[in-house]
């Protein structure tokens, strides 16, 4: 049977090509909603395959100074849940990228688990990255019960215990989120060690494809990781560019320049 999820639909059609998926991270409302939709419709432009929508938050606890900064741009200039979930409907009268919001418990918990899930899912959105809720809490909360109008996404890290791997991959949805080293989250002079092994033994338990994020910010970088990968995940490289380039009129053109070297390395291999 052929999943209708649009994050299942575009591994399916990578894997035909024999490519990886390249992820791009980028903070809802940094540095407004509007500019956000022009930077969306951008990275679509530069080749992105799943867009991660940070929804605003007030403590981004694993995220680094430049994630964090963004978060900070974004609820100074008004950003909420609500409008985080206003444009991804903007953004789904034109396009069919799959997008996958990136947050913590606390604005879901605050919006109502239930309810968040039903209008994000409405909204356009595919899945979710909720960052401090792990599994076991789910199991002991009636109220955190996963709710299916979202794929659930699971974090693996290199710290994370080799006996706990094969629950949280069998019970990911959609991919799992492979972080590639410890600490918050922030691009790197050079990868972390042992990429290729990691993800070699997850996806000896995985059921859906695994990505490589945090600390990736160069087409060279982007390529070694997706020849081990089901995909790159790019987040505060282009956090960065986009605070680097906040005034700028063509705002999202600049962000389309980057990201493009760092997609068309990761397709090439």
């Amino acid at each position: 049977m052929i999943s209708d999820n649009r994050i299942d639909q575009c591994f399916a059609t990578l894997r035909n090509e024999g490519k990886s998926a390249f992820v791009s991270y980028i903070c809802a409302g940094d540095p407004s909603m509007d500019r956000s939709l022009e930077i969306m419709q951008a990275l679509e432009r530069a080749g992105t395959d799943i867009i991660e929508l940070g929804i605003p938050f007030s403590d981004p606890m694993a995220d680094g100074i430049v994630n964090q900064m963004a978060a900070h741009r974004a609820l100074e200039a008004g950003g909420t849940t609500l409008g985080v979930l206003e444009l991804i409907r903007r953004f789904r009268k034109n396009s069919d990228t799959p997008i996958v919001l990136f947050t913590y418990l606390n604005p879901v918990y605050t919006y109502g688990f239930e309810a968040f899930h039903h209008d994000a899912a409405e909204a356009g959105a595919d899945g979710v990255l909720l960052l401090d809720l792990p599994p076991d809490e789910i199991a002991r909360n009636e109220e955190l019960k996963e709710i299916d109008t979202l794929k659930h996404i699971r974090l693996i890290a290199p710290t994370t215990p080799e006996d706990r791997i094969p629950h949280l991959a069998s019970s990911s949805e959609g991919f799992i989120y492979y972080v590639s080293r410890t600490g918050v989250t922030g691009a790197q002079q050079n990868l972390a060690e042992g990429i290729a092994q990691n993800v070699a033994t997850i996806q000896q338990h995985a059921t859906v494809p695994v990505v490589v994020g945090f600390g990736i910010s160069t087409p060279e970088q982007s390529a070694e990781v997706a020849r081990s990968a089901d995909g790159v995940v790019v987040g505060s490289a282009i956090v960065r560019q986009i605070e680097a380039s906040v005034d700028a009129e063509d705002l999202a053109s600049e962000v389309e320049a980057f990201v493009k070297p760092l997609v068309d390395s990761a397709k090439s291999v």
